[in-house]
């Protein structure tokens, strides 16, 4: 497997995937800079977390018209698999490729902390074999909050596209309790707030997110 991670100015976590693709999950991982292009035959792309950016004018919205989203999007609509990390799902969104947007959290302050996660909707390959099982990963963001007309929220739960909930309810004022969603051809996007890649390894105190890169990473 070879696996693209997209780092734009600001993104800080783009190290911790690098290191869970590579030595958690032994795939191949390729650092892909904003202003690049994305490599020929990756199998997989990230957008990791981080503030792309500065989170000037609104989270991802800078970002997504960097050079290399150009490759993301035609990757992610001929069906390539997308897995959006925090400021890289709030990225997906402003991209088109995810519907909805990521708005100041309900408290409007910042919260870090573990959070309870239910794996729920229609499998993608971020989740295959997770389906109903629930993932302990923190969170660390100031736009969390996700939102969506209620149109748009029906037809996602209709369709299966909700793939993370909030277990114990969304700290963030997220409608729903919405943690993740996913997109695409073939479910192939996925964007979520929580970071798996911080719950990886049992030095970390826990592995519940490698299980969302070993699906990923097939």
């Amino acid at each position: 497997m070879n696996v693209g991670i997209v780092t734009f100015p600001g993104s800080n976590c783009d190290h911790d995937v690098y290191h869970v693709v590579k030595h958690a999950c032994g795939a191949e991982a390729h650092y892909v800079w904003h202003k690049d292009r994305l490599p020929a035959r990756l199998d997989a792309v990230i957008l990791p977390g981080g503030f792309s950016y500065g989170d000037y004018l609104r989270c991802g919205a800078l970002a997504r018209f960097s050079p290399v989203m150009e490759d993301v999007v035609a990757f992610a609509k001929s069906g390539g698999p997308v897995l959006g990390i925090c400021n890289g799902f709030q990225i997906l969104c402003e991209s088109g490729l995810l519907p909805g947007v990521l708005m100041r959290n309900a408290s409007l302050k910042f919260i870090c902390e573990d959070v309870l996660v239910s794996v729920t909707g229609q499998e993608t390959p971020a989740t295959r074999g997770l389906a109903g099982k629930t993932l302990r990963m923190p969170i660390a963001h100031a736009e969390g909050n996700y939102s969506a007309d209620p149109e748009t929220l029906d037809r996602l739960e209709g369709e299966g596209r909700v793939v993370f909930k909030y277990a114990a309810g969304a700290p963030n004022g997220s409608a729903r309790d919405i943690a993740g969603v996913c997109g695409g051809p073939r479910r192939n996007v996925v964007g979520l707030m929580p970071h798996p890649e911080r719950a990886a390894e049992a030095i970390l105190g826990c592995e519940d997110g490698r299980a969302i890169f070993r699906s990923l990473l097939g």
